[in-house]
């Protein structure tokens, strides 16, 4: 048995009573449907009168989009099922082709269904402190499906469009340098490939023969474009304090050992993408979109707290004391 399956023995039995409760009556459209099943060979026809030519062959009915995976005495288990099951496994599994782990999924949701069924049988749905229980539950259930339809309803693309351009707005522009370096390990090495590099050597042709950061190296030193921050401050301090084209006069010592480094060229930062943003814009009109709309309904409702008793709070202990207002200075004598 696979990890990834073991592991579903152990996480599904946890998800399964949330998302086979009763409460998820509207079921979600699949993430990544298996390959259909295979439909049964049409029965062959009976064999026709010589003189009578043999009907054309039946076309196979279409596999239907939501087929019947198990039964559990009797009881149907359908695709959709795992579907939904699957969105309440942790993230990692949400994600992956639901082909993958259709056999463990398949067996926890029958193992829900006999205990779902034995506690029917024995008429839990009367016991209170499962109504209780199922009471919060299907609290929860509705909140999360209402906010994430208003979230639908009122972030759209024009608003992820306008934050995005309020955040460009607001961030201020960037330098970025291109440059090459060559990593050594010692002083002496650094000094001694400058002087080559002071000779007319190429810093490309050095930095693939000599340099121990194999990465860049193998690029001719290339690190491409980068911001002051996207490198340690001493090798950054250095690299932003050249002019394009030029070379470092001394070896730079950082934690990795001694660079020699050359700026190819500077620029301001483009401005990052949407796609880059979007995803972080999305969540923060989402909070902000929940929090509005609690607000709204919050102004709308009267709200009355209670003490943890059951008790109604004392208003005067409810009140903040007012400040003593301080005495008058004397008047100067």
């Amino acid at each position: 048995m696979s990890l990834c399956l073991r592991t579903l023995r152990i996480v599904v039995p946890l998800c399964a009573a949330v998302a086979f409760s009763g409460l998820a009556v509207a079921q979600q459209p699949a993430q990544t449907p298996p390959p259909a099943a295979k439909p049964p060979a049409p029965a062959p026809a009976p064999a026709a009168a010589p003189a009578v030519k043999a009907p054309p062959p039946q076309l196979s009915a279409p596999a239907t989009k939501d087929p019947v995976v198990a039964t559990v005495n009797g009881q149907p288990i359908y695709l959709s099922e795992l579907e939904v099951a699957q969105q309440a496994l942790p993230p990692q599994y949400r994600t992956m082709p639901l082909a993958s782990v259709f056999p463990a999924l398949l067996d926890r949701i029958a193992d829900s269904k006999l205990v779902v069924g034995d506690a029917r049988k024995n008429k839990i749905e009367t016991d209170p402190t499962f109504k209780r229980r199922m009471a919060f539950v299907e609290d929860q259930v509705i909140q999360d499906y209402w906010l994430q339809r208003e979230i639908a309803k009122r972030i759209t693309p024009d608003k992820l469009q306008q934050r995005y351009q309020e955040k460009l707005k607001s961030m201020p522009p960037e330098e970025e340098v291109h440059a090459r370096h060559i990593l050594v390990a010692t002083e002496a090495e650094a000094k001694d490939l400058l002087a080559e590099l002071k000779k007319g050597t190429p810093i490309e042709k050095l930095a693939k023969e000599k340099s121990t950061d194999k990465a860049s190296g193998a690029e001719g030193g290339d690190l491409g474009w980068f911001k002051r921050t996207d490198m340690v401050k001493e090798f950054s301090d250095a690299a932003f304090a050249l002019k394009k084209g030029e070379l470092s006069e001394t070896p730079i010592k950082t934690q990795f050992g001694y660079h020699i480094i050359k700026v190819e060229d500077r620029r301001q930062a483009p401005p990052p993408a949407f796609e880059e943003m979007a995803e972080q814009i999305r969540e923060d009109l989402a909070r902000e979109t929940v929090t509005a709309f609690i607000d709204q309904l919050r102004s709308g409702a009267k709200i009355e707290k209670f003490n943890i008793d059951g008790t109604k709070p004392d208003p005067a202990a409810a009140k903040p004391a007012t400040p003593v207002a301080p005495a008058p200075a004397a008047p100067p004598k």
